[in-house]
């Protein structure tokens, strides 16, 4: 791609002497032009490709694999890296979803809990997301509801957020047991997620601080 037709050659970027071709941007992922380019993995990342038969679109335009960086859907497997990536099979995982980042913050610590014994009874998340490009700069009209027209920059804005089932995809065990609600808050960068939980046993605050210490030096370290 030109990023002005006056320009002799297509635009690249270059990381570290590695140059790497600028393209053209396509309604339809499948007109990307992958194999000539030699692509064979793409993060598919717009956020408006998100259903296995669009993203599909990628390996016909010549990719042989595709990671949607957001919530999939249509039968897309899920994975979270320290978590279920065992899971991932080469052979038939062409198409997968990292999930979404609230997912990718709370799936690791309902892991650990479950891992170590703690189960989980019924549970509640609560996360308190940074604005996103979703959004409006100012007060207008949302397809969404109507909270979700008010100005990302001056209000707090409750929403929804699909984490707590995305969780239940990723780690079968506690499907159905979790629920949660998200808070976009005007901050640009940043967020937090606070988990409410029972557990299938008495346990304590210390004895839960010290496995999660534990498993960020040992098999979740990284």
């Amino acid at each position: 791609a030109k990023s002005n037709p006056s320009v002799e050659k297509a635009d690249v970027l270059v990381v570290n002497g590695h140059r790497i071709q600028f393209v053209k941007t396509a309604r339809n992922p499948a007109d990307l032009p992958w194999g000539k380019l030699g692509v064979e993995y793409v993060i598919e990342s717009t956020g408006l490709f998100t259903k296995k038969t669009q993203a599909e679109g990628h390996i016909k335009g010549g990719a042989k694999k595709v990671v949607i960086s957001a919530p999939a859907s249509g039968g897309v497997k899920t994975i979270v890296m320290g978590v279920n990536e065992k899971e991932y099979n080469p052979s038939s995982h062409h198409i997968v979803s990292n999930a979404s980042c609230t997912t990718n913050c709370l799936a690791p610590l309902v892991h650990v809990l479950t891992k170590e014994g703690f189960g989980l009874e019924t549970g509640l998340m609560t996360t308190i997301h940074s604005y996103t490009a979703t959004q409006k700069t100012v007060d207008g009209v949302s397809m969404k509801d109507w909270r979700g027209g008010r100005a990302a920059a001056m209000n707090i804005i409750p929403s929804t957020t699909g984490a707590a089932k995305a969780v239940g995809e990723v780690i079968p065990s506690t499907k159905g047991k979790l629920t949660g609600m998200a808070f976009r808050v005007p901050t640009p960068d940043v967020s937090v997620v606070d988990l409410t939980f029972t557990a299938t046993r008495d346990t304590s605050i210390k004895e839960i601080d010290a496995a999660l210490k534990k498993a960020s030096a040992t098999y979740m370290k990284g």
